[in-house]
């Protein structure tokens, strides 16, 4: 008796554009130092007296949590990408690192020149690695069935 698997059928576009957005972000991240997040430097007046209990109430204590917690998730996220793209194959991670994780911009045509590859070997393993990093950070996006 032979076993018949229905793969849902990947939507290659939408897929490379939750990669690249992911690599967007993590490039963002690297910068990131959100100013809402600083503490207020002037003091605001109240007539209301203070009350002694357990909860915090304080601006600066408020912020210096959302500020952990916040810094907690972009750390989380930075490593969470390096080990996706730690995973892969040894030309892949050259051409995503070289092309989306430096700190300067950087085009397609220069990562191939400098790397010493054809445009269109270049394209091919650039294509293999949003494939492969789609399903190590599960993020693949599937076609949806049309039903008649």
């Amino acid at each position: 008796m032979q076993m018949n698997f229905n793969l849902p059928k990947i939507n290659r576009l939408q897929t490379r554009n939750a990669v690249e957005s992911i690599l967007e972000k993590y490039k963002f991240f690297l910068l990131m130092d959100p100013e809402e997040l600083q503490p207020k430097i002037t003091a605001s007046f109240t007539i209301t007296p203070p009350t002694m209990n357990n909860q915090f109430h304080s601006s600066t204590e408020d912020i210096a949590i959302k500020r952990i917690d916040h810094e907690k998730k972009r750390r989380d996220f930075i490593r969470w990408v390096q080990r996706s793209v730690n995973r892969l194959a040894y030309q892949e991670r050259t051409v995503i690192i070289n092309r989306y994780l430096q700190e300067d911009d950087i085009y397609d045509y220069e990562v191939y020149n400098d790397l010493g590859f054809s445009e269109r070997k270049y394209y091919r393993i650039k294509s293999r690695a949003f494939y492969k990093l789609a399903f190590i950070m599960h993020i693949e996006v599937y076609e949806e069935e049309r039903r008649a």
